[in-house]
């Protein structure tokens, strides 16, 4: 019997690491968490209630305080056929997509206080194995001890323009330049943060899919998963 493992995905924005880690659970029959959303779903709590974020203004007690009233989780909608981000009690899949939330969740991320709120439940929810955890510092911080780890790259402006395609798809209105702008900066922002920065991780199998089509992308990733599920079973007998 096949040991679970853990995978780590992480990697820059609008990188598909989402698309490939929700395919690579759902082929391995393992729990997907999207970290990310968790991250934005903070923002949209602070954007909501005032919640003082900003450099300039940031109020760790009222910071704290509002952590202390989020609870966040993941509910599978059957009719679409993927799990969805509920924000206590509240479906804000849609919401947390849009624009005004992607300009903040990167500020909100460099807060250690929220860091260590998310990256608690995170690792928690990784205790039995057999998940697919997609962010920026899966591999680094969150599982270090991950059995196989991806770190996800392309192009920027082909990045933008995924990006602004999925954006599009869902009826929201951007420019390229501005979803390239906020790309740049969220990477920026990420990369340069003191605590737990995006960066790739020494053991990371780097996945450049500038110019891999999704299926060709998937294929190489559950590759790298399955050699790895093979390793890990073959070491426990």
């Amino acid at each position: 019997m096949d040991q679970k493992i853990i995978i780590a995905v992480d990697g820059y924005s609008s990188c598909g690491k989402s698309t490939i880690a929700r395919a690579l659970a759902k082929k391995l029959g393992y729990l997907y968490i999207d970290s990310g959303a968790m991250y934005r779903a903070v923002a949209l709590y602070f954007l909501r209630n005032d919640v003082p974020f900003q450099v300039e203004e940031r109020d760790l007690q009222a910071i704290e305080q509002a952590l202390s009233q989020i609870h966040i989780e993941f509910r599978f909608n059957e009719a679409i056929g993927q799990q969805e981000t509920f924000l206590n009690d509240e479906n804000v899949e849609e919401e947390i997509r849009q624009m005004f939330v992607a300009n903040h969740v990167s500020k909100v991320s460099t807060i250690s206080e929220v860091r260590r709120f998310l990256v608690k439940q995170q690792q928690k929810k990784g205790e039995g194995k057999g998940i697919v955890m997609d962010g920026r510092d899966i591999g680094t911080v969150v599982f270090p001890q991950a059995e196989l780890k991806l770190f996800m790259t392309a192009d920027p402006v082909i990045r933008a323009e995924r990006r602004l395609a999925e954006l599009q798809g869902k009826g929201m209105n951007s420019t390229l330049e501005e979803v390239l702008h906020n790309l740049q900066e969220r990477d920026r922002i990420d990369s340069t943060r003191a605590d737990s920065p995006l960066k790739k991780a020494d053991d990371a199998v780097v996945i450049d899919n500038t110019h891999l089509s999704p299926e060709e992308q998937f294929n190489l990733a559950l590759n790298y998963a399955h050699q790895r599920i093979s390793l890990n079973s073959n070491s426990a007998d």
